[in-house]
């Protein structure tokens, strides 16, 4: 099993979660987001067991604050530092993180009545983001 900093693991949690608040945003609603975060936690449950353990570990994922660009450059940021930590650490785990990463961000957009533009405009950023 990968060793990961605290910082490493807060990193890797963050651009998981921050992925998913990202697309569920992009189509704001209260039970379109209830939907569809449930959505994304069900497809960051399907991650290998390595993936897995890292997405549990600590407190809570440090979603950034701030205006909607603001959210988005963070979110994106942890994204690209995710790929190249993986890179890194855990070559093996970049491929499993980038299909997790995109199925999660999938299944959250379909999660309420289909994807709309601006869901589509954010998955592609991710996916750009992780070199997906």
């Amino acid at each position: 099993m990968t060793e990961y900093t605290d910082q490493e693991r807060q990193t890797l949690r963050t651009a998981a979660f921050g992925a998913v608040f990202l697309v569920s945003h992009a189509d704001p609603g209260f039970f379109a987001s209830f939907k569809e975060s449930i959505a994304g936690a069900k497809a960051l449950a399907g991650a290998s067991p390595e993936l897995q353990s890292v997405f549990k570990s600590g407190g809570l994922p440090e979603i950034p604050k701030g205006s909607p660009a603001e959210l988005e450059s963070g979110v994106l940021t942890a994204l690209q530092q995710s790929a190249g930590i993986l890179q890194a650490k855990s070559p093996q785990d970049l491929t499993e993180f980038r299909t997790v990463i995109t199925a999660a961000c999938d299944q959250v957009a379909n999660a309420s009545g289909g994807v709309k533009d601006t869901e589509t405009a954010a998955i592609a950023k991710v996916k750009s983001a992780i070199g997906a």
